[in-house]
């Protein structure tokens, strides 16, 4: 974990901020957290994919500098949005990482996917604060990344809300006091299901979260558990504790939101309502606290807090995970990259729920794992895994 203090020196104007992903979920909040506070932050840039509408909205009302859309064939609607408004336009994704590297102090990396990656490299590159929301570009370029905010003096500032838990309780000055850290899972739409009934789940039943409100993709990481996994692998990165140090709890009522393990038995954990707008406000006024509209925990009310361990027979993503980080080079890539293509195959109805296992185990099998020493590596890496994720979807169409 990389946190430099002296980064967060106040000064007597507002903190600069850019929000790449801003019509996403995470970059939703954001934008509602900063609109509360109209006199503590200023907006350099908004990104997004193509959600215009919303985008421009977003911009008039931050009174942003310069807005993004990535893809291309929007610019024009961007441009109409936001004419007379005196806020700078553009589109693409080279736009995109000139709006991570434009100076602002705090970059929220919240872009979907390993689509992510170069902007979240570029804010890091230039030593900003960057809070990240990606998991996927920590699990496919871990290690360049870390690299990277090493180099530039950046702060690299935990969004997921497990592991802004584990770096609100970690010390960070005495890493060899941790004996493990223990994330936790809430288990997901189909936790108590059978695989039989499992092998029938439709898309609208995996993305009907339990507890949180949350993107399509990420939803059916948590149904497959896919997602515990990648944080397994990014809680490797961002605290460098060895896989074999970090555990998983399933917690159905999602109100621990993870735990550190001293090597005296003390156990710290994190607590709180599961509102995607508290470890966003954590990242977005460290080292300070800010306010949040959310519902206050009431222990009272919730009267129990059940834990259990992961069921690896019906939820063998965690396997997959785990092998992919001991494997080490590019196999955290390629389970990345087939997951990508595997879930939205799942979700575009060309697959059954069970298949995305298959696809991301029969990917990694099928690709060398040799170490990506440059970003261009990972990209071909990423193109490799995704073009054999394809080929292994239309295998298991045939098969079922």
């Amino acid at each position: 974990m990389v946190v430099t203090v002296e980064k967060a020196a106040r000064s007597d104007g507002p903190r600069s901020v850019t929000v790449l992903g801003s019509t996403g979920s995470v970059g939703r909040n954001t934008v509602e957290l900063i609109a509360r506070e109209p006199g503590r932050f200023a907006v350099e840039a908004l990104a997004a994919n193509r959600n215009v509408a919303l985008l421009a909205e977003q911009a008039r009302s931050l009174r942003a500098r310069h807005a993004v859309v990535a893809d291309e064939s929007c610019y024009a609607e961007l441009k109409d949005a936001l004419a007379g408004t005196g806020i700078t336009v553009a589109a693409g994704a080279k736009a995109v990482v000139e709006a991570a590297q434009r100076p602002a102090d705090w970059v929220m990396a919240a872009i979907v996917g390993a689509a992510g990656l170069e902007s979240t490299m570029a804010a890091a590159g230039r030593g900003a604060i960057v809070a990240f929301a990606n998991k996927e570009c920590m699990v496919c370029a871990g290690t360049l990344l870390m690299a990277e905010v090493r180099r530039a003096g950046a702060t690299l500032l935990p969004v997921d809300s497990e592991h802004s838990a584990i770096f609100q309780v970690f010390e960070t000055e005495r890493r060899e006091a941790v004996s493990r850290l223990i994330l936790t899972a809430s288990g997901g739409p189909f936790r108590t299901w059978t695989r039989e009934r499992m092998a029938a789940a439709t898309p609208t039943e995996a993305v009907t979260h339990p507890n949180w409100s949350m993107g399509a993709k990420i939803s059916v990481d948590s149904a497959t558990m896919m997602n515990k996994g990648l944080e397994i692998i990014e809680a490797h990165h961002l605290f460098a504790m060895p896989s074999e140090k970090i555990d998983v709890l399933v917690h159905p009522q999602s109100v621990v939101h993870s735990l550190v393990e001293y090597r005296d038995g003390s156990v710290l954990a994190q607590l709180g309502t599961p509102d995607m707008r508290t470890p966003i406000a954590v990242a977005l006024g460290w080292p300070d606290r800010i306010a949040t509209p959310g519902d206050r925990l009431d222990l009272v009310k919730a009267g129990r807090l059940d834990f259990e361990p992961p069921d690896p027979a019906r939820f063998p993503a965690l396997r997959l995970a785990r092998q992919a980080l001991q494997s080490g080079g590019a196999a955290p890539t390629i389970l990345n990259a087939a997951n990508e293509v595997a879930v939205q195959g799942f979700l575009d109805g060309r697959i059954g729920f069970l298949d995305i296992e298959r696809v991301v185990e029969r990917t990694l099998a099928a690709l060398p794992h040799v170490e990506p020493r440059t970003l261009d590596d990972v990209r071909q890496v990423d193109g490799d895994a995704r073009r054999q994720a394809v080929a292994e979807m239309a295998a298991a169409r045939m098969a079922g």
